[in-house]
């Protein structure tokens, strides 16, 4: 029987020995697991209503634990949002605009807080952000960019094979008598962008989907990428592009996704081997284990691949989150508050009882499902994305983002876009020019520049 069979038919947190109590942090400091996918977007799970993609191990973490069904991304790119993860910040503030190192101080970090009060420090797998400090690490591995790795003997080892290796490696050598933190950085499902398969999934996967015809996004049509601003509704920028790279004929279509969804699939079964390392080492019990991903995806809506920009499918992204503080009846819910990339950092220092650093912009999310009574929250906040390369290629973009309504500024081109979510769930329609919202597209355009101003 091999891992992905084992999965679907064994394997769940109740059998895992995930924890459904509480625990006394004070005499056994808490470990940090993240799990960090690549690409995936809000509904990139079968828990989350995809009737296609198989995740039982995070439906099972889900299910013993909190999701959260409006968590989104500051700024929706590998590099930046993962800079975003570990800082707490905004781009604006961390100041990588790329793949560079941030400027953000290590120490004001949550793996350099964590390290410098006495716990073992690991990251595995992607980094993208400038070179991996590896000092700043007791355990470091980096690695993306390909799906199959070729060995010395040469046999070749899968992306998510690797991550899995790594993350037991961390599990199996670290000191008994430490707390630790772990990173598990995916690469998958992102594309391995120079081949044009695109998406190569482990052989042992090819069977999932087969036979399974993949639904097409309502607004994956030509009309809908006609309604783009013209500067990003053209055949030079970078997202249609990469659709015709994945998705400009049906059987493209089909054949992506499907291997996208088995990168998913094979993802969601190595969280479920190292959630069973942590069993058989005793330490399910007193684990905060999050799981989240760096940006959303495009599955061809608004005729578009990739991210980047601020529509719903780049932005929003999964977040579940299984905290042994956690009482027995908050567990299986779900939580439709905005919750950001920017406070993950905050809630794992606060579940470990240290302070965030002042320069943090996150928030603490915990008391979403650990307070009696529900706090102030955010019910609105600040998007952005600066330019890569020159504006035909990713031009930056800028958003206010509500539940209800979405404000898209196009700076290098002084555009507006307004949209009623309400109403216009799928942002067609743009109503920047509409004599009706004239009063509401003034009350978004003076809230933007204000939330934009504070995440400096």
């Amino acid at each position: 029987m091999n891992k992905l069979t084992r999965v679907f038919v064994g394997c769940t947190l109740a059998a895992l020995g995930i924890f459904t109590g509480n625990v006394n942090a004070d005499e056994n400091p808490m470990n940090i697991l993240v799990l960090y996918a690549d690409d995936w977007r809000n509904d990139t799970l079968g828990v989350a209503g995809n009737p296609i993609v198989k995740t039982p191990v995070l439906d099972d973490l889900a299910k013993n634990g909190v999701r959260f069904t409006q968590n989104c991304v500051t700024t929706s790119i590998c590099g930046i949002s993962r800079a975003s993860l570990f800082t707490g910040q905004w781009m604006s503030r961390h100041g990588n605009r790329s793949f560079k190192p941030w400027q953000t101080p290590w120490e004001q970090t949550y793996p350099g807080i964590l390290r410098d009060n006495g716990y073992y420090v690991g990251h595995v797998g992607k980094w993208h952000n400038g070179k991996l400090p590896k000092d700043k690490f007791d355990f470091s591995t980096s690695y993306y960019g390909k799906h199959w790795y070729e060995n010395a003997d040469g046999s070749k080892t899968h992306v998510t094979q690797k991550n899995e290796n790594d993350a037991l490696k961390f599990l199996k050598s670290r000191p008994d008598d430490k707390p630790f933190c772990l990173t598990v950085a995916f690469f998958a499902t992102h594309a391995e962008d120079p081949n044009p398969l695109q998406f190569l999934p482990q052989p042992e996967s090819m069977d999932l989907y087969k036979d399974v015809e993949i639904p097409v996004p309502s607004n994956a049509t030509q009309e809908s990428f006609d309604r783009l601003p013209d500067f990003v509704g053209n055949e030079k920028n970078e997202g249609r592009n990469r659709w015709h790279w994945r998705f400009d004929t049906p059987e493209k279509f089909q054949t992506m996704m499907k291997n996208y969804y088995r990168l998913a699939t094979e993802v969601d079964s190595t969280c479920g081997v190292i959630l069973e390392e942590l069993k058989k080492q005793g330490l399910a019990e007193n684990t905060l284990v999050i799981f989240t991903t760096d940006n959303g995806y495009y599955h061809a809506e608004h005729g578009l691949a990739d991210k980047w920009y601020p529509h719903q499918e780049s932005i929003r992204v999964p977040l579940i989150i299984n905290d042994p503080r956690m009482n027995d009846d908050m567990r299986g819910k779900t939580n439709d508050d905005f919750t950001l990339n920017v406070d993950l950092a905050p809630t794992i220092l606060s579940a470990v009882g240290m302070e965030a650093p002042q320069a943090m912009q996150g928030r603490d999310v915990s008391p979403l499902y650990l307070a009696d009574e529900k706090p102030d929250w955010r019910d609105e906040f600040f998007y952005e994305h600066p330019m890569l390369k020159r504006t035909d290629f990713i031009p930056a973009s800028e958003a206010l983002v509500r539940k209800d309504w979405k404000y898209f500024y196009w700076p290098e081109f002084d555009r507006e876009q307004l949209f009623n979510l309400k109403d216009d769930p799928h942002e067609e329609n743009d109503l920047a020019a509409n004599p009706e919202a004239a009063e509401q597209l003034k009350m978004m355009r003076k809230r933007f520049a204000e939330l934009k101003a504070k995440v400096k």
